[in-house]
């Protein structure tokens, strides 16, 4: 199946939680799955595979996790199918549940058996119709683009107090810091985190990211010198100390002696991919968690990706490319003028200032897939003659990559 996973972030755009979002067959093969949703048909809830074989610890450090079920997975037999913390799952229902016996008492099984009720896609006219069920729901879901959510917030506070609330689909900076301001939403769904709050202002580099951007571009150099790059990493506390924990695995035995030696010990391969990967996750301190994430997710499946676009030799440059495709965010500059900061290939540039070239292609799979926009993927994988393991495995991949890199890091 396809797979995806969407961050749920707090007022302090802290990552809380996470919703799966899956597919199981590609739709335009399988017309009958555009009909009512992505699971439809299959007595399983789709997500807790992914769960049980990686852990919940890979995705969220402690948080909790949005699993959906429609009316038949529902009545799945969910403990069998994950081992995790049932306190940690929230089952995530839409309307094809209704308030029939049926379905409130297996709800009510559920609740007993220890796991969360969220609901979402519940049309405003429908709330006094759900009320049963809202009264053992933890969660309410509540589109920011299709509904008056302010009112539906005042609506559920009288009547369900003890309901939390998430807004969803926010698209900008701006609609974020609005509804923080409103208050009473427990957590803030959308792409708002990807965009910049300001497009093309001027503003000053911090020191620290100058050093870190000037490391890359010696790095990223057609034929770079180690102890030019050793010199630079030197300056940082944090880069030293990981570049000796990196040497110390590979190695046995080897005393080092000088952050030269160490850089030597690596090789000048091993060092810029360990460079790229290390510099961003210093680079992108300052911002949510979730845009490191991003960024390094999107470097290996671009990588990963490679194959299926006929770019197999150029994997090493589309990993850079996805590490790349949040500088904007970092620098709080338009793409263009933060990538006229560091070196970057001609395709790379067409790629990610006018997702164009030809690189352009692999970067929009990418964001189409991020958002679970599964009708453009499946015409974009018939068109690329991809197979739907074939992107589950390079998804996945991505996320155990990531898993271990960030206890490395």
């Amino acid at each position: 199946m396809l797979v995806t996973l969407v961050p749920l972030f707090d007022e302090e755009m802290r990552v809380r939680a996470y919703s799966v979002f899956t597919q199981k067959n590609n739709i335009l093969l399988n017309p009958i799955l555009q009909g009512t949703g992505y699971n439809d048909g299959s007595f399983q809830v789709m997500g807790l595979e992914l769960i049980e074989s990686l852990g919940l610890d890979s995705f969220t450090s402690g948080e909790e996790f949005f699993v959906p079920v429609n009316n038949i997975s529902v009545f799945s037999d969910i403990n069998g199918q994950c081992s995790a913390d049932h306190s940690r799952l929230v089952l995530l229902m839409d309307n094809t549940i209704v308030p029939k016996e049926n379905y409130i008492a297996r709800l009510r099984e559920l609740k007993g058996m220890g796991y969360k009720l969220a609901m979402r896609k519940l049309m405003v006219q429908k709330f006094e119709e759900y009320r049963e069920i809202l009264s053992m729901v933890d969660y309410v879901l509540l589109d920011h683009k299709k509904i008056d959510i302010t009112k539906a917030r005042i609506y559920f506070s009288r009547l369900f107090p003890n309901i939390k609330l998430c807004a969803g689909n926010i698209q900008s900076q701006e609609i974020f810091e609005e509804l923080k301001k409103e208050g009473g939403y427990q957590f803030y769904e959308g792409e708002f985190y990807r965009v910049p709050v300001t497009k093309g202002r001027r503003t000053e580099v911090s020191p620290l990211k100058v050093n870190y951007i000037e490391l890359l571009n010696i790095v990223n150099s057609d034929d770079f010198e180690l102890n030019q790059a050793a010199d630079i990493i030197g300056r940082d506390t944090a880069l030293v100390i990981s570049l000796l924990k990196m040497v110390n695995r590979m190695t046995v035995n080897s005393e080092i002696s000088s952050i030269r030696h160490a850089a030597a010990m690596l090789g000048q391969r091993e060092l810029k991919k360990w460079i790229n990967t290390a510099v961003a996750n210093e680079l992108y301190a300052d911002k949510p968690n979730e845009v490191t994430r991003l960024s390094l997710l999107r470097a290996k499946f671009a990588e990963s990706l490679a194959p299926f676009f006929d770019l197999r030799l150029q994997s090493p440059e589309l990993f850079l490319m996805g590490l790349f495709s949040v500088l904007d965010l970092i620098l709080d500059k338009s793409m263009e003028e933060a990538l006229d900061m560091v070196k970057v290939s001609k395709e790379i540039r067409e790629a990610l200032v006018g997702h164009e070239g030809v690189f352009g292609p692999i970067l929009n799979f990418i964001l189409r897939y991020e958002a679970a926009d599964w009708q453009e993927i499946s015409r974009l994988m018939i068109l690329g003659n991809m197979e739907l393991e074939e992107v589950h495995d390079a998804y996945i991949d991505s996320l155990k990559w990531y898993r271990e890199l960030f206890a490395e890091l």
